[in-house]
């Protein structure tokens, strides 16, 4: 038993590794080779753990020779754009000018229903809203809604302000995160005085946000699971 839970604990850090060498796309939409390397790696990976006759290198061979193919791969796609389209394939226009391609679906084997769920979670669910839609290689469809479909916007209203970046976690949980402080360029200092106004510690904050701008949301801990309601500290 001692001897199945240590190849399992080597074959799950493995694997974990293995998936974060093949990178963030790997773990969000997957394109058919990227599909077929983790079903592969997935099986290969259990044969250890389920038979321990077997050589722990012989699975952990096989996974890490397929993470290299797989990184390879992507470094001669990422060179070669006929490449890309052999191991990807290509996104297919299936409506156009709000006129559904019909030969193209059934070349996909796509069903109305397919169609019809596709544009439902883009928030569409009139066929006569949709102007353009494209299947992407990981077979997500994007919908481009007609002209008076669209939300209005405001440049639309002629709403003019900043763009500036969505609010960073700077303390999750009691702990500081010194890369999303670096990236508002406000660091510790700022922090350490923040703190200090508000009489607080970083010990007892469940989260807090902040801005490049100096704005900040402190939500500290609650004492027990009793209370109503964490205290909120806001300066806007």
């Amino acid at each position: 038993m001692t001897v199945v839970f240590i190849r399992a604990v080597i074959l799950y850090c493995v694997l974990i590794f293995s998936v974060r060498l093949m990178g963030k796309k790997q773990i969000g939409e997957l394109q058919p080779s990227e599909l077929a390397i983790t079903i592969l790696i997935s099986n290969i990976a259990t044969l250890p753990v389920e038979d321990i006759s077997i050589p722990l290198i012989t699975g952990l061979l096989p996974v890490l020779t397929l993470v290299c193919l797989d990184v390879l791969m992507s470094w001669v796609s990422m060179k070669s754009r006929k490449m890309r389209g052999v191991m990807s394939g290509e996104p297919v226009v299936i409506v156009s000018n709000g006129q559904i391609d019909q030969q193209k679906l059934y070349n996909l084997r796509f069903t109305t229903d397919d169609l019809m769920e596709a544009i439902r979670s883009e928030g569409i669910f009139d066929l006569d809203e949709v102007q353009f839609a494209i299947v992407e290689t990981t077979g997500k469809v994007s919908v481009y809604p007609k002209f008076y479909a669209r939300p209005v916007t405001n440049n639309d209203m002629d709403i003019k302000n900043q763009s500036t970046d969505p609010p960073a976690v700077v303390v999750q949980d009691g702990c500081i995160m010194e890369s999303s402080l670096k990236r508002l360029g406000l660091g510790t200092g700022w922090l350490e005085t923040i703190l200090k106004e508000n009489n607080t510690e970083t010990k007892e904050i469940f989260i807090m946000t902040a801005e490049s701008a100096g704005k900040y949301k402190i939500i500290k801990k609650e004492l027990s699971h009793d209370s109503k309601g964490a205290k909120v500290i806001e300066k806007s």
